[in-house]
């Protein structure tokens, strides 16, 4: 293993967050790519316990997916998502960036308070660019986290209709304002706002 692979293994591991490839840049000694130490780490854990994976703009060493049950806590989490905060995040998370006035529309009801502010206390939303319109409403996001706690590299890996149908997770209804993209057919909806999903 040469030795910019080892300090960006370093820096990976001692990490509490997913990395960019900037910060590694700033991190390690000049002339360093860490662009070939990743491509090579990810080889080199490929098929092991722990894996190198991609997680938005970041790398983390995360438990290879087969071997998740090993850790699986025997406390269960108290903590459980209401049904308004569960449609709350779908409607994010697939038509994001939206506001709360938008949440609202496709929801048929209003949004409290309580709902958003709980998604943000998770650090599963957070809040994106305000729209260029009358009154310039907040926009809510996905964040890193949400990625990272459901294994997605962007939010464009988030299932089509087809996917959650066959897994059961949706009737074979339509369900009005939910216009997921079906898995194997070209979206057709504007994708212009996830290229905001990550800029400060």
């Amino acid at each position: 293993m040469g030795e910019q692979e080892r300090m960006v293994e370093a820096v990976l591991f001692a990490a509490r967050e997913p990395v960019t490839v900037a910060e590694l840049v700033k991190r390690l000694p000049h002339g360093c790519d860490p662009h070939e130490a990743v491509a090579h780490l990810m080889r080199r854990y490929h098929g092991r316990g722990v894996h190198l994976v991609k997680v938005g703009d970041g790398y983390a060493f995360r438990t290879a997916p087969d071997l998740g049950h090993l850790m699986v806590r025997e406390v269960v989490e108290s903590r459980k998502l209401s049904r308004a905060a569960v449609e709350t995040l779908a409607i994010i998370a697939y038509h994001q960036p939206v506001t709360r006035a938008e949440i609202e529309e496709i929801r048929g009801v209003a949004v409290s308070r309580g709902t958003v502010d709980q998604l943000l206390e998770m650090e599963w939303i957070r809040f994106g660019r305000r729209r260029m319109t009358p009154g310039r409403p907040v926009t809510f996001v996905v964040t890193e986290t949400f990625l990272d706690h459901f294994g997605l590299e962007s939010a464009r890996d988030l299932p089509g209709l087809k996917e959650l149908r066959a897994a059961g997770l949706l009737d074979s209804r339509p369900m009005p304002g939910l216009d997921l993209p079906d898995a194997d057919e070209p979206e057709a909806e504007d994708q212009t706002g996830q290229s905001e999903l990550f800029e400060d």
